[in-house]
């Protein structure tokens, strides 16, 4: 067994474990970072989920590290691909066009962005990075951890010792290796006191994962795959939070047996790239799935750059919910099912879907391993809504920016602000427990100190969805944005207690130090507070 240190130790390298790298390699530390597949990035890149859903990303509400990754994105296209001159001067250019979001874009691009903003501190050895290497122990004094043991890819193991540990991966997986606090699913109204909170607790009721996938769509070709083993469960699967509508399928009910939502998908539709509404409010009652996450918009390309549009399938119809992925005893099996859902609906694409034009299927719709980083075509793991949370020293409840329990004043504005975040709604997928999901219109919020900090664990961070959310606060502050502003300011936090020679709780409980620490970060271009003014 091998050994390495350094001043942070970031096990994860999602959205909030690079931001934390950042934030500290810019402040002269070194950083050890580990990630378990072979992409940083996480839900931007290895889970198919490049979209910022944020209408007002381009002027405010996300931090300057986060602008300055974004613009690289936009000049990685300009540099190296052949837009239209109309799309190359956009200063706005989103080059899929996708209605999801103001920036939607191939994961590869990401990758390597992300890559060219980690290379310069690689290359002076003050980072190392570990891909394809996952914890397998978390080693503590107390309330201290003193290393992690992982895994590589050929099945070495390494211990990593650092002064701060931070956690950054997809499930809070060093929460349960390392004994600290948490809680899973959702917690019951007594508990957290939310209007919106059931009146038991269950903490297998978790929102959907999503196996997401990329498509193209050559007509008259034939890339129909073969018909998966559990495709006629997965034909005729009701799950009882869709009030009687087959998850295969584009009809989605309201609650009182009414179609409340018909999608549309309309394949390589000869659609204006600039005509594209990103505002989600005015998305209407027929949402259409071709442009939805669209990474590559064909007419945003020069004539003959694209045979077709490129598509990342992460819709309502590969929400499974039929089981967690961790936590229980078929964990396992639920992981499993949730590709197989998507493989199932790939094939009901291609032979069974309803066409505009009254046939049925696309046989010429075919996986896009290319974009993906996989053989298959299918991301490398599901997209995770819901990690572990730890319980923290303050937890973000649903009534600090819920616009309906708020009476006009604004989200929670909380003393120990060290970022801020947006999203569309409090957006619940459906759950494992039978719920459709669901929730109200949030506030522009903040991000509490307190919620970063465990109860009881000294020198462990979380970095990622991991933080003090419940199940329902954790449905806006998922998202990449937040994310990434969690990872900077943990990132910036580790940094700021070596240099002064604190724990982190000492921090945020000494009003002087968070001060001085809230001017660390607005100095590094981190957003704390929104404009009073704006409202949902």
């Amino acid at each position: 067994m091998t050994g390495q240190q350094a001043d942070l130790l970031i096990v994860g390298g999602g959205v909030g474990g690079v931001s934390a790298a950042l934030a500290a390699l810019r402040r002269g530390r070194s950083v050890l970072m580990t990630e378990r597949t072979p992409w940083l990035g996480g839900q931007l890149t290895a889970q198919l989920v490049p979209s910022d859903e944020h209408r007002r990303i381009e002027t405010t509400g996300r931090n300057r590290s986060y602008a300055q990754f974004r613009e690289l994105v936009r000049e990685h296209y300009r540099t190296y691909y052949p837009l239209t001159a109309a799309a190359r001067t956009d200063q706005h250019l989103n080059p899929g066009a996708a209605w999801v979001s103001p920036l939607s874009v191939e994961p590869k691009v990401i990758l390597a962005v992300i890559h060219s903003m980690l290379r310069p501190y690689e290359a002076s050895g003050r980072l190392t990075l570990m891909l394809e290497t996952s914890p397998v122990a978390v080693h503590t004094d107390g309330d201290r951890v003193t290393a992690v043991t992982v895994r590589d890819r050929a099945g070495e193991a390494h211990d990593l010792r650092a002064p701060f540990v931070l956690d950054a991966t997809e499930l809070g997986d060093l929460l349960e290796l390392g004994g600290v606090e948490f809680v899973t699913g959702r917690e019951s109204r007594g508990e957290t006191g939310e209007p919106g909170a059931p009146e038991t607790a269950d903490p297998l009721d978790m929102q959907s994962v999503t196996w997401c996938f990329a498509v193209e769509h050559l007509a008259g070709q034939d890339h129909t795959i073969d018909r998966p083993d559990d495709y006629g469960f997965f034909r005729e699967w009701r799950p009882p939070q869709l009030d009687g509508e087959k998850i295969l399928g584009f009809r989605r009910a309201a609650h009182d047996g009414s179609i409340s939502r018909e999608y549309t998908l309309r394949v390589n539709d000869d659609d204006d790239p600039f005509a594209i509404d990103v505002d989600h409010r005015n998305m209407g009652g027929a949402p259409e799935l071709w442009n939805y996450r669209r990474v590559a918009a064909r007419r945003q390309f020069e004539d003959g750059a694209y045979e077709s549009d490129i598509v990342i399938v992460n819709w309502p119809m590969n929400d499974y919910a039929g089981g967690t992925v961790f936590g229980s005893d078929d964990a396992a099996v639920h992981w499993d099912r949730s590709k197989a859902l998507s493989r199932s609906l790939l094939y009901w694409l291609q032979t069974e879907a309803p066409r505009p034009d009254g046939g049925v299927g696309w046989p010429g719709l075919r996986l896009a391993p290319r974009v993906t980083g996989t053989s298959d075509g299918f991301a490398m793991t599901p997209y995770f809504r819901e990690s572990r949370r730890i319980r923290a020293e303050r937890t973000i409840l649903e009534q600090d920016f819920d616009r309906d329990l708020r009476d006009g004043r604004g989200a929670e504005r909380y003393p120990d602000t060290v970022g801020v975040g947006h999203y569309y709604w409090i957006d619940r997928h459906a759950t494992t427990g039978g719920s459709a999901g669901g929730g109200g219109l949030p506030e522009p919020f903040e991000i509490p100190l307190g919620a970063l900090l465990p109860q009881r664990v000294r020198n462990l961070l979380p970095a990622a969805k991991n933080i003090g959310t419940t199940h329902i606060s954790n449905g806006s502050y998922r998202l990449q944005p937040v994310e990434w502003s969690i990872g900077e300011a943990v990132g910036a936090l580790a940094s700021y207690c070596l240099d002064h020679g604190l724990e982190p709780s000492a921090v945020r409980s000494d009003a002087h130090r968070l001060g001085d620490f809230q001017r660390d970060l607005e100095r590094g271009g981190a957003q704390l507070r929104w404009d009073p003014a704006l409202r949902w």
